[in-house]
């Protein structure tokens, strides 16, 4: 495995911009890790896998895209994003990017476009949480999230009886249905913890440190949630929200749910 400590922290530039596809980074190193081949970059569009929600897909290219390096996979290690993948064409001595040379990334719009099932599931998950506040559930504490197409689910810290299941359920997604049809701006920012704190209802999780300066993301009007990967640019575009299912297991209340057309 590379050693993230051997290279600078990559910018990560989809804080900035959680729906630009296109950027230009300066290249730092070629990284063969295992099997598998790794381009890393001072800076990136592309987001790694993590946080519940999938990695992008895309291209790493020169100006003139005569070398392009198809990205398959993205993952993070202290702070360094490693953008795993090959090149499309086989590639000579000479052909490979040069240290501190510019490049272009370039993010799979059909992989992460704005309507696309992996940012419209993640916030999903999100409206969830604001879901369970308004329907009388604000003491039930998110946890773990899982925003992917094969199972997506909300995992909440407190146990709902049996016999509230089903009513807690149809609650949900009447909720989920009445916040998208109102929609909302989405929106990001990185600010000083006690700001952060504020965003999201007077505290925040204990996992985030208290010298920190948190990304929120914002759901329209609605109390924020700290979270470093993309979404929709308004609520509306969600679409419909379906809770297919609420199980209780040792004191964990699980939100399973997918999204509609």
């Amino acid at each position: 495995m590379a050693d993230s400590m051997d290279y600078p922290t990559t910018k990560l530039a989809y804080f900035d911009d959680m729906w630009q596809l296109q950027s230009r980074a300066t290249f730092i190193s070629m990284v063969a890790d295992g099997e598998r081949l790794a381009v890393i970059v001072d800076s990136t569009i592309l987001y790694p896998q993590g946080g519940g929600q999938p990695a992008d897909s895309g291209f790493i290219h020169d100006l003139d895209e005569r070398l392009k390096f198809r990205v398959q996979d993205v993952r993070s290690r202290n702070g360094v994003v490693f953008h795993y993948g090959h090149f499309d064409s086989p590639l000579s001595d000479q052909s490979t990017f040069k240290k501190g040379q510019e490049v272009i990334l370039s993010v799979d719009e059909h992989r992460r476009d704005l309507n696309s099932s992996l940012c419209r599931l993640h916030s999903a998950g999100h409206l969830l949480d604001i879901c369970m506040r308004n329907i009388g559930l604000a003491s039930f504490e998110a946890g773990k999230g899982h925003h992917f197409p094969d199972g997506a689910f909300v995992e909440y810290k407190g146990k709902l009886p049996a016999n509230d299941l089903e009513s807690k359920r149809e609650a949900l997604e009447k909720e989920a249905e009445r916040l998208v049809a109102i929609g909302g701006k989405v929106s990001a920012a990185i600010v000083p913890y006690e700001s952060a704190a504020a965003l999201c209802g007077g505290e925040l999780p204990e996992y985030i440190p208290k010298n920190t300066t948190p990304r929120i993301v914002m759901l329209g009007d609605n109390l924020g949630c700290p979270c470093g990967g993309t979404h929709v640019a308004d609520i509306s575009d969600i679409g419909i929200v379906k809770v297919s299912q609420i199980r209780v297991r040792r004191g964990l209340t699980k939100v399973s749910y997918t999204i509609g057309p």
